[in-house]
């Protein structure tokens, strides 16, 4: 039967969090009045986990293998049926009490999302600087301030999460993706201010994953925004190019190195007008009723 709200919460060893997760939501969930449903997705965890969650009363989906938070999270997704759908981590860090005021502000919000803010002093020191250039490259390229990028507590509409389902990535990177592709299509996306604990246990997040949100990030805006990447990009090059040209003309030598980085430009403006086009033809709205 179709519920209002299903809570997905991925873990991968997380046994002496998941029981006090799962018992909190419950009473969150109990007090609020939702008909909701817990399901934890065990991500292939070797530390009773799974039993731990079933122990508390969830709904727990196993995994045999880790196949990652993403992975999880879509598994999780794709076994539910509600008309809201919220995630939250299983380590402790996110205010499970939250949900309700969130599920109320997404009846008119395509995603909310808990932000950290200031409670992000919580994240170690060395995943601050990779933290910031990521944040600061997210919110030049999508054109406006993102106050919390990759939080892991958020309540979607299911309708408006299931358009990118298949652009979701099976990493970390899960939040990242549904939160730029949701802004660069222009949904309505809602920050709510939570707190943000120490986690229990220890992070399974490693450092090489900064160079694969970068990377994200591009493809993401490319896909749904490819001007705001080619225009720059073409710019940079037409620039070099009439400068080292009027250059070469005060030595009365025009060189091939202008004549590359001006035709260089011309390429690049191409590519951009003909990824823009494709990109809406692909993402256009759907139409209501069909």
């Amino acid at each position: 039967m179709l519920k209002e709200l299903s809570i997905v919460v991925p873990a991968f060893n997380e046994a002496d969090a998941i029981r006090p997760t799962v018992e909190t939501l419950q009473k969150v969930i109990s007090d609020a009045g939702i008909d909701a449903e817990i399901v934890v997705v065990d991500d292939g965890s070797t530390d009773g986990t799974g039993d731990a969650a079933e122990a508390a009363g969830a709904r727990v989906i196993r995994q045999g293998e880790n196949r990652g938070y993403g992975f999880a999270l879509k598994t999780g997704i794709a076994e539910t049926n509600s008309r809201f759908v919220a995630i939250i981590d299983a380590d402790g860090t996110y205010p499970a009490e939250k949900i309700p005021e969130m599920l109320k502000i997404a009846e008119g919000a395509d995603m909310v999302v808990g932000d950290r803010g200031t409670a992000m002093k919580n994240v170690p020191l060395i995943r601050r600087p990779p933290k910031w250039v990521l944040n600061t490259l997210a919110n030049l390229l999508a054109r406006r301030k993102i106050p919390d990028l990759n939080s892991g507590l958020r309540v979607f509409k299911r309708a408006s999460l299931e358009r990118f389902i298949q652009l979701l990535p099976d990493g970390f990177s899960f939040t990242t993706t549904i939160t730029l592709s949701m802004l660069c299509s222009n949904l309505r996306v809602v920050y709510v201010p939570i707190t943000y604990a120490k986690r229990v246990g220890q992070s399974s997040m490693r450092p090489t994953a900064f160079f694969t949100f970068i990377l994200l990030v591009l493809r993401i805006i490319v896909f749904f925004q490819p001007l705001r990447v080619f225009m720059p990009l073409g710019g940079i090059l037409f620039a070099l190019g009439m400068l080292k040209a009027g250059y070469d003309i005060t030595k009365m030598n025009l060189s091939e190195s202008a004549i590359f980085a001006l035709l260089a430009a011309l390429v690049v403006w191409s590519l951009g007008l003909i990824a823009d086009m494709i990109s809406r033809l692909h993402l256009r709205p759907p139409i209501h009723g069909k």
